[in-house]
């Protein structure tokens, strides 16, 4: 099935009128969604796990569909977790050849991903998996990295743990190398170290099968999401979920949006104060250094009081720029490690 198909169902007249309803209401922007259930589905109708797993994968393509006539723009899906690597090997070989082909399916599909002008982003560790599909990867960023109209997150060779523990390294190394100082280190630095960095934080996270936890799936982003769960099996999922998700969103978003503006003020509080204690710490340091000058003292007082907020402010800009520098670095870093993959291989 494709990834993206060319001839949509006609929507029946209730699910116009279902959509309209919704669509006058706050639709969230960006969804997650941990697919979960294939196993079970394939064990209650007696077939095989891959047959299971392709269920999965043509129930991805088809909520895709239904996402884009919602309105909802980006879509980040949980699609093999590294501790999945713990499974049988002949499960995981499965689940590795499903891949291949996916993979290689979207790059059949460049002219449609190019009309649809959707940007596709592999989310993980990719290093940890088989350089074939490393390289496939690499392809289908590359192709799509430019379109702007929807994005899909293919959260592969991933946990949340992992791309935070990821997150921390970087920046320990960029201090290490003086890109940066201890004191930059903030929530916004961390949140621009991970691989999500290029996308809004979800505002709906659904998870189908009846679980109720998030399986180390955007354990960061997801602080301010609308949690979903759904009792279906992912094959299982329908139009009527989605709708119910999208409605039980609504019904929340208000509460979230106040929770999530007081926690960015709280943010920019913290951020000013501490670049205003680095300020008064250089102060203190330059003071030391000219504490034989005469009547400096009152000098260095009334220059304190004078110029603290365009120091703070001056402080603060230098601040940026070093984080904004740190970060493009990371960035140029994570970008050359997918061009070498699509540099050709010496036979």
């Amino acid at each position: 099935m494709s990834w993206f198909p060319e001839k949509r169902i006609q929507d029946s007249w209730i699910h116009k009128i279902c959509s309209g309803i919704l669509k006058s209401g706050p639709v969230p922007r960006h969804i997650a969604i941990i697919m979960d259930g294939n196993r079970r589905y394939a064990k209650k109708n007696s077939m095989e796990r891959a047959e299971g797993h392709l269920q999965g994968f043509n129930k991805l393509a088809e909520t895709l569909e239904w996402c884009l006539n919602l309105g909802i723009v980006e879509v980040t899906v949980y699609a093999f977790s590294i501790e999945n690597f713990k499974r049988s090997k002949d499960e995981v070989d499965c689940l590795m050849e499903l891949a291949r082909q996916k993979f290689a399916r979207l790059l059949e599909e460049k002219d449609m991903i190019q009309k649809h002008e959707v940007c596709v982003r592999v989310l993980g560790n990719i290093s940890l998996l088989p350089i074939d599909i490393q390289r496939t990867v690499a392809e289908v960023v590359n192709m799509s990295k430019n379109n702007t109209k929807a994005t899909l997150n293919v959260c592969f060779s991933y946990t949340s743990r992992d791309e935070i523990c990821q997150s921390i390294k970087e920046i320990a190394e960029g201090v290490e190398r003086g890109e940066i100082l201890e004191s930059d280190i903030s929530e916004e630095l961390i949140e621009k170290c991970l691989y999500t960095n290029q996308s809004c934080d979800p505002d709906l996270l659904i998870r189908t099968s009846g679980e109720v936890r998030l399986s180390d799936f955007l354990l960061w982003q997801s602080a301010f999401s609308v949690l979903s769960f759904i009792e279906v099996l992912w094959p299982d999922f329908s139009i009527w979920h989605l709708y119910a998700a999208v409605l039980h969103y609504q019904r929340n978003h208000d509460a979230v949006t106040k929770a999530k503006e007081e926690n960015n003020e709280t943010r920019e509080i913290i951020q000013k104060e501490i670049d205003r204690d680095c300020v008064i710490k250089l102060s203190q340091q330059q003071s030391c250094d000219l504490c034989s000058l005469s009547n400096h003292d009152n000098n260095t007082i009334f220059c304190d009081h004078k110029c603290q907020n365009e120091n703070i402010h001056a402080y603060s800009l230098a601040r940026q720029k070093r984080v904004d520098n740190f970060v493009n670095n990371l960035k140029c870093r994570r970008d050359s490690f997918l061009q070498n993959l699509l540099v050709p291989q010496k036979t």
